[in-house]
């Protein structure tokens, strides 16, 4: 059976203000403490799946789309052991056995960038993609047959696939995959799409091209995005644009959605986009100067009303403020802000590269259920104790917010879920490693470190 973990985070926090914490370590945090009470969560350890690569976060960047993924009762996880090997683990939902491969597929690990992706397409095949930071795409298949084994590596459509970047697969309704990633480099460079399209006779399916240059920097900057697809198959994206590889140059969050697969888009009003997409040519849902301390990639979803719902992280413009956690959601009068939580801990990323906050990119997660507007937002922060949090709202428009504590400290990672388990069952199923991270690609000395899969299901304010 699994083991139920059940502990009192308290968290710390120290008066700082205008200190850089790419720079600032846990210890230093630690000198001057406050406790902040965090509610008592019960989780449950579904199995420990093996050792990991815990120098750089590459097993735990949010971006990776999927880390774990399900279609009926199996479930997938995928990471780099310390060897840098792609690992894939398999169990039943229910069981904590864990099924692991240790496969020949390798990735470039000392670099976070450098993430695996993997997802299920509605006939059980696995789809891995693994290893790129500007480098020529890796894909390969896993067949349905209850094996581990991948298939050779395979070209997608043949065409921009040498400067890949942040791949990501998202599962539509019908049993198809979209993927997203970048072609070119940080500052300067476009956003692709391929759909995969599921045999109708039962054989292979196949991949298409849908957009070439979906988001176009215009050779100035690149988008950096966060995707979902709601129950109807209508495609939401956002994105924050960079003007150079400085992450001080994010400014700005727009949005676009598509009815048709990502053939045509329009903004939130439904008024037709041309593609491909540029600055002078975009929705804004919140305009966000340079300077601001705004992340790029992070997540987003969609509400039982079928609104927009973006999580991410800024600072504001008045004196003395430090970045806080915040939700931009479409409301019925248009795009609204709102903040969860309350940070009192400034930082300051400068530079390219990997950076080192002390804080998490923000998880969405929202209840689809007709009209609901109950939101779980999962993430880590040093003023919180270093481990993964839940901050959990019956209305994210308006709630009150209840802080439960998941894990213990996790070093940089971010957190990291089972999406596929969140729309079928409303179970959290983290997956979850402490991992190190240094500042612009460096390493930190950390050992390989378990890799877990957590199970906890949520509990609303509004259902106690």
């Amino acid at each position: 059976m699994g083991r139920f973990l059940r502990e009192r985070l308290c968290v710390v926090w120290c008066v700082c203000a205008g200190v850089s914490c790419c720079v600032l370590s846990v210890s230093e945090v630690r000198g001057q403490q406050e406790l902040r009470a965090l509610r008592e969560a019960v989780v449950r350890e579904a199995g420990v799946l093996g050792p990991g690569w815990a120098r750089t976060k590459v097993n735990m960047a949010i971006f990776r789309h999927s880390a774990v993924d399900s279609v009926g009762d199996r479930q997938v996880a995928g990471w780099y052991d310390g060897a840098g090997r792609v690992c894939l683990g398999e169990r039943r939902l229910g069981e904590d056995r864990w099924r692991v491969q240790v496969t020949e597929l390798r990735g470039r690990v000392t670099d976070a960038h450098n993430v695996i992706s993997l997802a299920f397409d509605g006939a059980g095949e696995l789809h891995v993609s693994w290893d790129h930071h500007g480098h020529p795409l890796r894909y390969v298949r896993v067949s349905a047959g209850g094996g581990l084994e991948p298939g050779e590596r395979q070209v997608m459509v043949g065409r921009d696939e040498e400067r890949v970047t942040y791949p990501e697969f998202y599962r539509l309704p019908d049993g198809g995959l979209l993927f997203f990633y970048r072609e070119g480099a940080a500052g300067a460079g476009n956003l692709v799409l391929n759909r995969y399209r599921p045999s109708v006779s039962g054989g292979a399916g196949v991949w298409e091209r849908v957009q070439s240059n979906l988001i176009d920097g215009e050779g100035e900057r690149n988008a950096y995005w966060q995707a979902c697809v709601d129950g109807g198959g209508v495609i939401h994206l956002s994105w924050v644009w960079r003007e150079t590889p400085d992450v001080v140059t994010n400014h700005d969050l727009c949005y676009a959605r598509s009815a048709d697969g990502g053939v045509t888009w329009t903004n939130s009003a439904g008024v037709r986009l041309l593609v491909p997409m540029t600055a002078a040519g975009s929705e804004y849902a919140c305009r966000i100067a340079q300077g601001s301390e705004l992340a790029n990639q992070t997540s987003m979803s969609v509400d039982g009303s079928g609104r927009p719902v973006i999580a991410t992280f800024w600072r504001g413009a008045e004196a003395g403020a430090v970045p806080q956690y915040r939700l931009v959601y479409l409301a019925e009068s248009g795009w609204r802000v709102v903040q969860v939580g309350e940070r009192t801990l400034n930082f300051e990323r400068r530079g390219g590269g990997t950076k080192r906050p002390p804080i998490s990119r923000p998880l969405l997660l929202l209840d689809s259920a007709a009209g609901s507007r109950r939101a779980v937002v999962l993430f880590r922060d040093q003023e919180w104790g270093g481990g993964v949090v839940a901050a959990v709202t019956g209305d994210y428009a308006g709630g009150d917010w209840e802080y439960w504590g998941l894990t213990g400290g996790v070093g940089q990672a971010d957190p990291l879920v089972d999406f596929g388990v969140w729309r079928e069952r409303g179970e959290v199923h983290l997956l979850s490693q402490l991992t190190g991270q240094g500042d612009g690609e460096r390493e930190e000395s950390v050992e390989p470190t378990a890799v877990r899969l957590l199970e906890w299901r949520v509990r609303w304010p509004d259902s106690q």
